[in-house]
């Protein structure tokens, strides 16, 4: 198998592949046209990010600076609030639904790295993907971690390192994030 299809079938992968490597060269030069354009030109923007990313929904935005891996692994759906300095490292696929606003600062990553010396030498990383659900508040400078998925109604409080799975209808946060209480769900 090539590095890139093993990093598709989600097992271990050389990220500096020269196929891989390519990948994540032109989303650099698309994060920095995207990065650049007038701030206020939303029109140009969500054309950009409708044509470059997997899937966008209307009404959508995403403030500058947005920085991602790939681009075509994103999955946004409608009504979509993305504010400043978001980073999503889609090596693999991330899938947010409607309604979601995701904080200043805020990481959502689907790649990791060994635990060993050795394996982090010969640069490999593995890819889960991340679902994130309809009607998800995430606060400013939140990391999301590999394989995650936060479900419906979640508020992730500010600062918090998602780890494990979220269920519907919860607020979480702390490093790792916990359970602090369960919330309403009041448009079902």
């Amino acid at each position: 198998m090539t590095e890139l299809e093993k990093l598709e079938a989600g097992l271990e992968y050389c990220y500096d592949d020269e196929e891989v490597d390519a990948i994540k060269e032109n989303a650099i030069i698309w994060n920095q046209k995207f990065n650049a354009l007038d701030p206020l030109d939303f029109e140009s923007q969500r054309k950009m990010l409708k044509e470059n990313l997997g899937g966008f929904g209307d009404g959508g935005w995403i403030a500058k600076t947005f920085n991602c891996d790939n681009g075509k692994n994103i999955y946004i759906g409608i009504n979509f609030t993305g504010n400043y300095n978001l980073t999503i490292l889609d090596v693999g696929k991330v899938y947010i639904g409607d309604n979601v606003m995701i904080g200043p600062g805020t990481l959502i990553s689907t790649v990791n790295h060994p635990m060993t010396p050795a394996g982090r030498r010969r640069h490999l990383g593995i890819v889960k993907p991340v679902h994130i659900g309809d009607d998800v508040w995430i606060g400013g400078n939140c990391t999301i971690l590999p394989g995650v998925t936060i479900g419906n109604n979640v508020v992730v409080a500010a600062g918090a390192v998602v780890t494990k799975d979220i269920p519907d209808n919860s607020l979480v946060g702390g490093v790792p994030a916990r359970l602090i209480r369960e919330l309403e769900n009041d448009v079902e």
